[in-house]
């Protein structure tokens, strides 16, 4: 069995790439054009974008030095966050929350993505952006990122929606 799977292996392994156009790396101004073509009334400060997305605000912040960007929806008031509450966003960070993570920083709670930035993915960041407004949005009922949904219900037929309204926002990026 073990032969089998090396011979398959070696067998797909020779076979020839077709050379595609890949994506080139991102950048400080390559994130920006996407996300002001996001939302063009985005306002750029420094290395900050803050933007908002169906009423939602959006920080994003980039350190090409670093190579990280985050992107960040605040959420609520960390004070007085209860042990239960606390859990929960820990419970989600492991399952529901997918890429995005529920923070704690200046004592606010908020839904954060972070990524190295070279690598990143003009669809990556698009759905970055998506999941940390779902984390916000759902936060106190479903604690999800949206990308993944499982059961026959709605929910990810919304959260395709919006990451295709996004996609064709900055489609020329």
């Amino acid at each position: 069995m073990r032969m089998i799977a090396l011979a398959a292996l070696v067998f797909l392994t020779s076979l020839p790439v077709f050379a595609q156009d890949p994506e080139p790396p991102m950048t400080m101004n390559r994130m920006g054009g996407i996300l002001l073509a996001v939302d063009p009334d985005a306002k750029v400060s420094g290395n900050a974008i803050e933007m908002t997305i169906e009423g939602i605000p959006v920080i994003v912040i980039a350190d090409a030095k670093a190579d990280r960007m985050r992107a960040m929806v605040p959420i609520r008031s960390a004070e007085g966050m209860s042990q239960a509450e606390l859990l929960r966003v820990m419970q989600a960070n492991f399952d529901s929350a997918l890429d995005a993570r529920y923070a704690i920083a200046q004592g606010r709670l908020w839904g954060a993505f972070i990524h190295p930035l070279s690598p990143l993915k003009k669809d990556q960041l698009l759905s970055a952006l998506v999941q940390t407004i779902n984390v916000a949005r759902t936060y106190g009922q479903a604690y999800s990122g949206g990308a993944q949904v499982f059961g026959g219900g709605d929910s990810n037929g919304i959260y395709e929606e919006l990451f295709e309204e996004l996609r064709k926002k900055g489609q020329e990026l």
